[in-house]
């Protein structure tokens, strides 16, 4: 029994030292190998993985985990793997997997937005969605900053990062704002888009931002002048009725145009980030040109009724300022010039409008000029500039005969233009003069009179139906029915008579022959006759020469 551990223990060791000293089975290189190329793909695909990004939307309408892909130029360049919720639930959060090739195209300045179905005012546009459903696209950026945050937008964007062109701002009330991707439009012609708008809350303005595609943002200069489009202008002021149409476009969804004015130069070419101030209208942006003037208060006596702000004031006919406000600060103290309550309106004289640049206007020579002329007799007056509309407009005009009763006077710290009765309340005073005179007629004579008269005409229509009455008698008696019959008889035998002496009657010819006679006898007379007149005595003698004239005896006639 003590033998056999003994035996054993030899044989334990020996085969232990065969067991280490005997070769790897070949059967193990095939899960090694497994083992290598798993570890190899798992490296691979850690290397070939994009980055990953995070998208902030306002909602998650059409985009779903897994499916969604993002593009760009129509070329799969991820693909969106979540969609949660941010913590405030405010936002949607979109986690998503790039490809590595568009890695250089996240950079800060970068833009995404929701590709689908959409109608607006461009058409309609994202109907390849239908089927496959919405996606993401992506606009590379020119920044060389790295981002892998970024917000989507809604709406595609007006022009790309880096497209030829010039970004500039616009300020304006909140009463002519504008929304993203109306058009910008030079003589009716779009050259570019509203890019973004905002809400100042400090200054009560709208911002906008908008761009201007390349070549037309030569176009834009330092005096440029931008002013919303309504599509219709329809107006009815002192100068008539005016009716203006922009685009198509402008006419369902509005927008901005600009211009220069024609009494400024063209300017040099605005900077980008240039702020301009953006107008309700035309004649708004053509007002701002005016920006240095003389202020001046009228004192209407007369209604004013049909004024308005905005309407021209001339001098024989050329536009020299504008009505500024219609009333002006009403409750302050007026001069106690007589007891009755003046409106007043304020009013301003614009000399740039008579092509006088801003840099050599001297305002206070104008002010100057104008004292003068109101000693002369400058006098403003209401005038109607329409019969169709009844809007007024403020007419300065010279009145030498109340040149002597100018006196300088102050309202509110500005001072007063002298004024003078329009057109209408003249013809208003003439009317009231007329009235009292009819008032003051003594009526019971005129009455009186009326009544007299009356009577008269009467009796002689009385007279009249008599006169009527006689004549319809004689008309109708047989005897003057009968007269037209007899006067045609005798129009044709008289008719007949006159055929009878016609130049191809025997009774012409008979006529013509005895005339021809009667003409060659008096010019056989006349020699007789001629004698006879200067020698009356030769009828009775023979010659008169002799002393003793001998009367020619008759001669005596023979028997045959």
């Amino acid at each position: 029994m003590n033998d056999t551990p003994r035996d054993a223990a030899p044989e334990d060791e020996h085969r232990a030292r065969a067991t280490r000293q005997a070769p790897l089975s070949p059967i193990w290189i095939v899960p090694i190998v497994a083992l290598l190329i798993g570890a190899w793909l798992v490296y691979d695909s850690y290397l070939g993985r994009g980055p990953l990004i995070t998208l902030t939307v306002q909602s998650a309408d059409g985009i779903e985990a897994g499916s969604t892909l993002i593009k760009t130029r129509n070329v799969e360049i991820g693909q969106v793997e979540s969609v949660n919720l941010s913590e405030d639930l405010s936002q949607v959060l979109i986690t998503a997997r790039m490809k590595p090739e568009a890695a250089p195209m996240l950079v800060e300045d970068s833009t995404f937005w929701v590709v689908k179905p959409r109608i607006g005012r461009e058409g309609i546009s994202g109907l390849n969605t239908v089927l496959s459903g919405a996606y993401l696209q992506l606009e590379p950026g020119q920044s060389e900053e790295e981002a892998r945050e970024f917000e989507v937008s809604e709406q595609p964007p007006v022009a790309p990062p880096g497209a030829e062109g010039l970004r500039i701002n616009l300020l304006s009330e909140v009463g002519n704002s504008l929304s993203v991707g109306d058009p910008i439009t030079f003589q009716g012609f779009t050259v570019g888009r509203v890019e973004e708008a905002d809400f100042d809350v400090e200054t009560r303005r709208m911002r906008h931002r908008i761009f201007i595609e390349s070549p037309y943002h030569r176009l834009v200069t330092d005096n440029t002048r931008f002013w919303t489009t309504s599509g219709v202008d329809l107006r009815l002021d002192s100068e008539g009725v005016r009716v203006k149409l922009e685009s198509l476009e402008a006419m369902f969804s509005g927008g901005v145009t600009f211009g220069v004015p024609e009494d400024l130069p063209r300017g040099v070419i605005a900077e980008p980030d240039t702020t301009f101030t953006l107008y309700a209208d035309e004649d708004s942006a053509r007002q701002g040109t005016f920006d240095r003037y003389l202020e001046y208060v009228l004192l209407i006596e007369d209604t004013v009724r049909g004024l308005s702000r905005g309407a021209p004031v001339e001098f024989r006919g050329v536009r020299v300022g504008t009505v500024a406000s219609v009333p002006w600060n009403f409750t302050a103290a007026q001069p106690d010039r007589d007891a009755r309550l003046a409106i007043p309106v304020l009013i301003r004289i614009e000399p740039q409008r008579l092509g006088i640049d801003s840099q050599t206007l001297d305002l206070a020579a104008w002010r100057a000029r104008f004292e003068r002329l109101f000693r002369r007799g400058l006098r403003a007056s209401l005038k109607s500039g329409s019969l169709l509309t009844g809007a007024l407009f403020v007419d300065l005009g010279l009145d030498p005969q109340r040149a002597d009763d100018y006196q300088a006077e102050i309202f509110a710290e500005r001072p007063v233009f002298p004024t003078t009765s329009g057109g209408l309340a003249q013809i208003q005073a003439q009317v009231t003069a007329l009235l009292d005179k009819l008032n003051g007629l003594e009526l019971e004579p005129i009455l009186a009179g009326l009544e007299r008269n009356l009577s008269t005409s009467e009796a002689t229509l009385e007279q009249v139906r008599q006169l009527t009455a006689g004549v319809q008698t004689l008309l109708e008696d047989p005897e003057t029915r009968a007269l037209p019959g007899e006067l045609n008889a005798t129009l044709s035998t008289l008719r007949n008579t006159l055929e009878g002496v016609s130049p191809g009657a025997p009774a012409y010819r008979d006529l013509t022959e005895t005339l021809d006679q009667l003409e060659r006898l008096l010019r056989d007379l006349q020699p007789t006759a001629r004698r006879l007149g200067d020698t009356p005595g030769a009828l009775l003698f023979d010659s008169l020469d002799a002393t003793d004239p001998v009367p020619r005896a008759p001669t005596e006639r023979t028997s045959p």
